[in-house]
């Protein structure tokens, strides 16, 4: 009997030390080395590197071009955060009505989650170069007629719009489930009570939905600041830098510049703005849920 409650006992530590493990060295590992790196002026070419304290930081802080891509990141989140949970909300509300073919229609909007992000960036680079301009041309629409890509005025709208088409997908997901979750028993008290659609949403739906309202601002609020793949198979965070995000300037810096403890000290920067944010958010948040 001992040597089971043993065997049970080791197996058990064994099956905790497997993930903990993987975290240590594909997480916290990295995450210390990068903000040793960080202090230091390491081009990642060598194994040569001096210690040179918060320099690179201070650097970060004069260099214009940080908050030329930071004003960018936190635009594209904003719209990402109010598209993501406004939008979401909205079809998860129609799409929880008992309709024909509505298991049709909640498979078609999770569609575009199943392409990759690249690839999705690569369609509607070639869509907003070739085929929109043509669409412009047919109505008459001089503004249409050329590519929204490398125009300054409509670039980022259109960015935040592919992002949307995508980003959608799960929130609308996580709304649903939401939904679904609300006892009946407390939608028809509110129907008997004279309750209209609009009173019903506030001050029922909506106070069941905090929790995944609040899962959602998190998701988009991360895709938003650490956008990538996508600026980079659409713009490459052109025209004249209006689209560069702060983790392609992370990128810009690492690849292109070779400056690695440089691209560290923007990456830490990007890292301790995620978590204050969320920190602040879930705080807030959780004073208001059910």
């Amino acid at each position: 009997m001992k040597e089971k409650r043993f065997i049970a006992k080791y197996w058990a530590y064994l099956f905790v030390a497997i993930p903990v493990l993987l975290q240590v060295v594909f997480f916290f590992y990295p995450l210390i080395n990068g903000i040793f790196y960080s202090l230091t002026d390491w081009s990642g070419l060598t194994s040569d590197y001096n210690v040179i304290g918060l320099k690179n930081y201070t650097d970060i802080l004069r260099n214009p071009d940080f908050y030329k891509s930071l004003a960018f990141t936190v635009l594209f989140t904003i719209g990402l955060i109010i598209g993501e949970i406004g939008l979401g909300i909205w079809m998860a509300t129609l799409l929880n009505r008992k309709i024909r073919a509505v298991g049709f229609f909640r498979t078609w909007y999770f569609f575009p989650a199943v392409l990759s992000t690249v690839t999705l960036g690569l369609i509607f680079s070639q869509l907003f170069n070739y085929g929109i301009p043509q669409i412009g041309e047919v109505l008459g629409i001089d503004w249409l007629s050329e590519n929204l890509l490398v125009q300054e005025n409509t670039v980022i709208t259109s960015v935040i719009f592919v992002a949307l088409w995508q980003g959608l997908a799960m929130p609308i997901i996580i709304f649903l489930a939401g939904l679904q979750s609300i006892p009946e028993d407390i939608k028809e008290a509110a129907q008997i009570d004279g309750a209209n659609r609009s009173q019903q949403f506030f001050r029922i739906e909506l106070p069941f939905l905090l929790p995944s309202i609040s899962m959602v601002f998190i998701l988009a609020m991360k895709s938003g600041l650490t956008a990538f793949d996508l600026i980079y198979a659409l713009t490459s965070g052109g025209p004249d830098g209006k689209t560069t995000s702060l983790g392609l300037m992370v990128y810009q810096y690492a690849f292109n510049n070779n400056q690695f403890s440089y691209a560290n000290a923007l990456a830490v920067i990007l890292f301790v703005f995620i978590a204050i944010i969320s920190v602040i958010q879930m705080t807030i948040s959780k004073r208001f849920e059910v």
